[in-house]
C-alpha cells in the first residue's frame, strides 16, 4: 500500500485537515472546529484524535503513515516550537513534540503562510519552479519563500513576513505589527480600502464609492465599471503592490511570484496594475520574474503541510 501523509491547516476558527499519499494525491478531507479556550490546550489533542479516527476509519496500517505536516499562524523555530500564535493563545508552544506524542507519528511544523507557499510550489500555481515567493493579499499581506525547493524561514522562523516591508515614512495610522508604513498598509484588501477613502479625500470628483462604506472587490468592480475615481485608487495601488514586489525580488530574485489571497480575485489585471511601478523599482538583474496566480485556495495549507512531513522523513 502506498505511504500516506497527513496535512493540517491550523486556523483561528477551523482546522483543515488532509490525507496525502506521497505523490500530493488527496485522499480526503475534512474540518474539525479550533477550540481556543484556555490557551488553546485542547487544539493539539483534537487534533491528534481526528487523524487517529480516521486511520482508523480509513483501515491505513500504522507502517504505512509517514507523518503529520501542520502549519500554524505564527513563527515556528526548527524544533517545531511556535514562539507566538496570538490568535490561539499559544507561546513558547512545543507543538511538534506534543503532537508526535499524542498521534505517534512524526510530525513537522511550519508557519502557516510558509506552508502555503509550499503547496503551491508543489501542486499548485508555482509548480516547476524551485525558487518562488508566494504573496498572499488577504486582510493582510503574507509571504512564503521557497528556496531550492524548501521553505526559507530565517532564524526564528519569521522569514518571509513580507507585509512588514517598510514603505512610507509619513504614515500616522499603525499597522498591526505596531509599527507604521508597513507594505501590508496598502497592498492588503483593507489597505486598498485605505487607498482608496485617502483618494476620495483628495478628490470632489464624483464616485459610485462616496458617501459609504465600501469593499475592495467593490473597489475593483467599480474600477472596472468605468468609475475614474476608482481607477485612480487600483492604479496607486498597484503602484505599492509592485514597489514593495520590487523590493522582494530584488533580494531574493525568485523565478516565480504567485499571487494568491482574496484580492486576487480581481484576475490579471492585478499585474497590470502593478507592473510599472514593479518595472521602476526592480533590480535590473531579477526583473525577469514568471507572474502566476495561485491555484490551490483554501487547499494550499493542507498541501504544503503534507509536502513539508514529506520532506522531513525523506530527509
Amino acid at each position: 500500500m502506498a505511504k500516506m501523509l497527513f496535512g493540517v491547516d491550523l486556523g483561528g476558527t477551523t482546522v483543515k485537515m488532509g490525507l496525502f499519499d506521497e505523490t500530493g494525491t488527496r485522499l480526503h478531507e475534512w474540518e474539525i472546529p479550533t477550540r481556543k479556550e484556555n490557551s488553546g490546550e485542547q487544539i493539539l489533542p483534537d487534533i491528534a484524535a481526528s487523524i487517529r479516527e480516521t486511520v482508523k476509519e480509513r483501515g491505513i496500517s500504522e507502517a504505512d503513515v509517514l507523518g503529520v505536516g501542520i502549519g500554524v499562524p505564527g513563527a515556528v523555530d526548527a524544533a517545531g516550537t511556535v514562539l507566538q500564535a496570538v490568535n490561539l493563545g499559544w507561546k513558547n508552544k512545543a507543538a511538534g513534540h506534543e503532537l508526535s506524542q499524542l498521534t505517534g507519528y512524526p510530525v513537522a511544523v511550519g508557519n502557516d503562510a510558509n506552508v502555503a507557499a509550499l503547496g503551491e510550489a508543489w501542486q499548485g500555481g508555482g509548480k516547476g519552479f524551485q525558487n518562488l515567493l508566494l504573496v498572499t493579499l488577504g486582510t493582510g499581506v503574507g509571504g512564503g519563500i521557497i528556496v531550492d525547493g524548501r521553505i526559507l524561514t530565517g532564524a526564528t522562523g519569521a522569514g518571509g513576513e513580507i507585509g512588514h516591508i517598510h514603505l512610507e515614512d509619513h504614515e500616522t495610522e499603525p499597522c498591526g505589527c505596531g509599527r507604521y508604513g508597513c507594505f501590508e498598509e496598502y497592498a492588503s484588501a483593507t489597505g486598498a480600502v485605505r487607498v482608496a477613502k485617502r483618494v476620495l479625500m483628495e478628490t470632489a470628483e464624483e464616485s459610485t464609492l462616496r458617501g459609504k462604506e465600501f469593499t475592495c472587490k467593490d473597489l475593483f468592480d467599480a474600477a472596472a465599471a468605468g468609475d475614474a475615481v476608482a481607477k485612480q485608487a487600483t492604479e496607486k495601488y498597484g503602484d505599492y503592490l509592485g514597489k514593495g514586489l520590487a523590493v522582494c525580488a530584488s533580494v531574493l530574485n525568485p523565478e516565480a511570484i504567485v499571487l494568491g489571497g482574496g484580492v486576487t480575485k480581481a484576475g490579471e489585471v492585478l499585474f497590470d496594475l502593478l507592473m510599472p511601478s514593479f518595472e521602476r523599482c526592480v533590480f535590473p538583474g531579477c526583473a525577469d520574474v514568471v507572474w502566476k496566480l495561485a491555484t490551490l485556495g483554501n487547499q494550499a495549507g493542507i498541501v504544503g503541510a503534507a509536502k513539508l512531513i514529506l520532506d522531513r522523513v525523506e530527509g
